[in-house]
């Protein structure tokens, strides 16, 4: 097992790593959140949702290549955290994807029609965070916060990671933004929320991340 995962394994929901900000960051979320519900602004903030769902998704995913590999996750945090929730992912980086889809998806336009540049406004704005986030993660795993053991997810090998680590959230929540229905947008939310929730319970309890 590499040492990055042994690292992430002993840091594994360990209990006494916890620190207070995590507290007003909890708030932060709750008041982004609650700013938008006030303003019955429904369709980001199931956009917002879809993005953390997705997130969660992939991380148990994520945890189980390690768990089947005995070698080492896709991705791995290392770096120093208040807790840290699976191999993938810290309470801080959870933070950020909870909120990561109402910042970005503030600024797309509601007509999916209208093109920028000559591309549908969807894929550009697609295209445009995903290269962004990915620039972000290059530098975290610069910093050796951020680990990537295998060839084909690491730099320079980076496009797998725009198109699988960061394309998929945004072009879940822009089909969630564009469903016509409120009830089909709720029940595409609900259920990748329920496969998140279930799956990781599940492998959580019988060991595997």
């Amino acid at each position: 097992m590499h040492e990055s995962s042994l690292k992430a394994l002993s840091m594994l929901r360990d209990p006494s790593l916890f620190q207070w900000y995590v507290i007003p960051l909890l708030a932060v979320v709750f008041y982004c959140y609650f700013v938008e519900i006030e303003r019955r602004n429904w369709n980001l903030i199931l956009a917002g949702l879809a993005v953390w769902g997705v997130e969660v998704c992939l991380e148990v995913i994520n945890a189980l290549v390690l768990y089947f590999t005995d070698f080492s996750a896709v991705w791995t945090e290392v770096g120093p955290t208040a807790y840290l929730i699976l191999v993938g992912v810290n309470i801080e980086t959870t933070f950020m994807f909870a909120m990561m889809g109402l910042v970005f998806c503030r600024v797309v336009p509601k007509d999916p029609a209208v093109k920028i540049f000559g591309i549908p406004n969807r894929w550009f704005f697609t295209t445009l965070y995903s290269c962004f986030c990915v620039c972000i993660e290059v530098i975290l795993n610069q910093m050796g916060v951020l680990v990537w053991n295998y060839w084909w997810w690491n730099w320079p090998n980076i496009w797998l990671i725009v198109i699988f680590g960061y394309s998929l959230y945004f072009v879940v929540a822009f089909r969630v933004m564009d469903m016509k229905e409120m009830r089909h947008k709720v029940m595409t939310v609900g259920s990748i929320w329920a496969v998140g929730i279930v799956s990781g319970v599940v492998f959580i309890g019988l060991g595997w991340i």
